[in-house]
């Protein structure tokens, strides 16, 4: 089985009041295991004073994988939209 490399872009959820976008990269640090090797969480500027988490992924070619890893992110409080920026086969 290969191995993929993805870009997340988890963007704060604009229905909660004071989302603290540190908070949310740290506890998507948090979801690493033997299956994700988060190699990279960074809080980057979207725009008039907002941010977004841009996380870095290296997981197994797996059917379902991605998906668990997305939903595991959507539970996290604080996450609206998450979208995949970049994937691709190692």
């Amino acid at each position: 089985m290969g191995m993929v490399v993805m870009t997340y872009k988890v963007n704060p959820d604009s229905s909660v009041d004071d989302v603290d976008t540190d908070a949310i990269a740290e506890a998507i640090k948090a979801l690493a295991t033997e299956d994700y090797d988060i190699q990279q969480v960074e809080t980057k500027p979207l725009a008039f004073g907002l941010k977004f988490v841009q996380v870095h992924v290296k997981m197994n070619d797996g059917e379902g994988l991605a998906d668990a890893l997305e939903a595991q992110m959507a539970d996290i409080h604080g996450v609206g939209e998450i979208e995949v920026l970049s994937m691709g086969l190692i």
